[in-house]
């Protein structure tokens, strides 16, 4: 299940929508709108093996890596969150649900960076061409 963070910009929902992504959105469908960061931890426990997206840099902490959940960051512009995030499903390292739970990632132009659990250096990954 993808929830994405309530600070991704409608439009591109809207684009995630258009390429049958299906999703979830704090605030809309999963918890309160202004929930707290320490606060939407508790809520994914509760979800069947959740991949969180956000803009909040504050949620890249490789000690918030849980093996019920994963936690993606996206550092990009906000008009480029959808193509990212589709990017990042895409990606063969990450590419079934699996292999996304129990990971703290974070999303750039050049690549990802992801912790795993129990792995306290980080790893890399780059975009296939």
């Amino acid at each position: 299940m993808l929830v994405l963070d309530e600070n991704l910009p409608a439009g591109q929902r809207l684009l995630l929508r258009k390429w049958r992504i299906r999703f979830r959105v704090i605030g809309v469908d999963v918890a309160n709108r202004g929930t707290e960061d320490e606060n939407l931890l508790p809520i994914l426990h509760h979800l069947s093996r959740p991949l969180f997206f956000t803009l909040d840099k504050d949620f890249c902490r490789p000690e918030w890596v849980h093996p019920r959940y994963g936690l993606a960051w996206l550092d990009v512009r906000d008009d480029q969150a959808a193509e990212f995030i589709r990017r990042f499903l895409k990606h063969p390292e990450f590419g079934t649900q699996a292999k996304r739970v129990g990971i703290v990632a974070k999303i750039q132009l050049n690549g990802i960076t992801y912790w795993r659990r129990k792995r306290s250096s980080p790893k890399s990954a780059v975009w296939p061409d």
